[in-house]
């Protein structure tokens, strides 16, 4: 990351209007331009955290994010670079009701189109680029998705030093601003359903969360580090379950535990694991990764994956 660019982060809103598949476009009279929405970053934001916060600015839409359509990278007229962070993100009926767009100084319309004339309509080559790559995903058939969220907790108290049983082990002062910090971030992606093992260290780290979402948390042994054992009936049942809901889930665990629940993840929608998916499961304290799957064909395997940290 070239410490001198411009970070922002956007997303391809998309509806279906008449059956038909429709993203939304901006209207930018200051520049004379038309644009996907997207915006800059601001100091301490995540990513995701940028998306939904410049869609929800720029457009009065409040979105989830899907699928990573990957990122943009050109140069500004002032000579620094831009580095642009998009996803998929549909919008429901819903969103469109209690959107509080009015036409200001920065958006003076937005405006549905179709693929192809959104394409014709855009006009900036990057901004087309993105636009290819969601229209891939469309005709696969992978636009409507759901994640398995894999979250390790936070930094948590010396083993070695703490008295006491080892579920019982708190997250250090530096681990409850980590909790605070990725919670946004998880946020982003707008999921329904929040489990967490049963030790003190995944409580505490899923917590700002919960209170985030307004969600309360369901606390099980099976991904507790504490009591977890290979090919759990109790485990692969607990992803079973949430995989057939098609619900985005959050599953706050431990370390060595989080590779079992993607293996679980993999059998049960027939993933051939690759070095990538593998790799996003090893993941540091307070880090994240989503696990995209398809809402209508969940066994047509991962469609796509993404890890995140903690900037503290």
């Amino acid at each position: 990351m070239n410490s001198n660019a411009v970070m922002a982060a956007g997303a391809v809103c998309w509806r279906k209007i008449d059956g038909r598949i429709h993203v939304l476009v901006i209207h930018r009279d200051d520049r004379r331009d038309v644009s996907l929405p997207k915006g800059k970053v601001d100091p301490g934001e995540s990513f995701p955290q940028t998306a939904v916060r410049e869609i929800k600015e720029e457009t009065g839409l409040t979105i989830s994010l899907g699928i990573p359509l990957g990122a943009t990278h050109y140069t500004l007229p002032n000579g620094r670079p831009k580095e642009v962070h998009y996803w998929a993100a549909h919008v429901s009926n819903k969103a469109i009701a209690k959107s509080t767009f009015r036409p200001n100084n920065e958006v003076a319309a937005l405006e549905w189109l179709p693929i192809e004339k959104a394409r014709r309509e855009l006009h900036y080559d990057v901004d087309r680029e993105v636009l290819d790559i969601f229209s891939s995903h469309v005709d696969q058939g992978v636009t409507e998705t759901f994640a398995m969220i894999l979250l390790r907790h936070a930094k948590a108290e010396d083993p070695a030093k703490f008295k006491g049983a080892d579920q019982k082990r708190p997250l250090i002062g530096r681990g409850r601003e980590q909790a605070l910090d990725i919670a946004p971030s998880v946020a982003a992606f707008g999921p329904k359903k929040l489990i967490s093992s049963v030790s003190v260290r995944c409580a505490e780290t899923i917590a700002p969360l919960s209170e985030l979402l307004g969600k309360n948390v369901l606390f099980v042994k099976e991904i507790s580090q504490h009591a977890f054992v290979d090919d759990h009936p109790a485990l692969r049942a607990l992803i079973g379950k949430r995989i057939r809901k098609g619900k985005t889930s959050v599953l706050c665990s431990h370390g060595p535990v989080l590779p079992e629940i993607l293996r679980e993840i993999a059998l049960a929608t027939g993933t051939s694991l690759l070095t990538d998916h593998t790799r996003a499961a090893l993941l540091d304290t307070a880090s994240f990764s989503v696990f995209h799957l398809s809402a209508k064909h969940p066994s047509a395997g991962i469609v796509a994956v993404e890890t995140h940290d903690s900037l503290v």
